[in-house]
């Protein structure tokens, strides 16, 4: 015989699929797809948390200016007001 032919008839066309390693060569597939699968979600969840942090608003910067004492109550009180009032003015203003 051949070596071609030898090496023929050692395969049988099967390519050894017949033995147990297609199991574990389709269970590692799987498990890769998974892996695959799951890092893409955490990775789309991890961008979209970063984008939807809210900035600070007005009034909690200027709490944060209060609680450092860069500002006085005084100033604070005041600047509160002012926010609070330009905050209700816009609101008569829109439509």
């Amino acid at each position: 015989m051949t070596p071609v032919a030898l090496i023929a008839q050692a395969f049988d066309g099967h390519h050894d699929w017949d033995g147990p390693w297609w199991w574990a060569m389709g269970i590692g597939m799987l498990l890769f797809a998974i892996l695959v699968i799951v890092a893409g979600a955490w990775l789309v969840r991890e961008l979209a948390g970063r984008r939807n942090e809210a900035d600070p608003t007005p009034l909690d910067l200027l709490d944060r200016r209060l609680a450092e004492g860069a500002i006085s109550v005084e100033e604070y009180e005041q600047r509160r007001r002012a926010l609070v009032e330009a905050h209700h003015g816009q609101g008569d203003r829109g439509g």
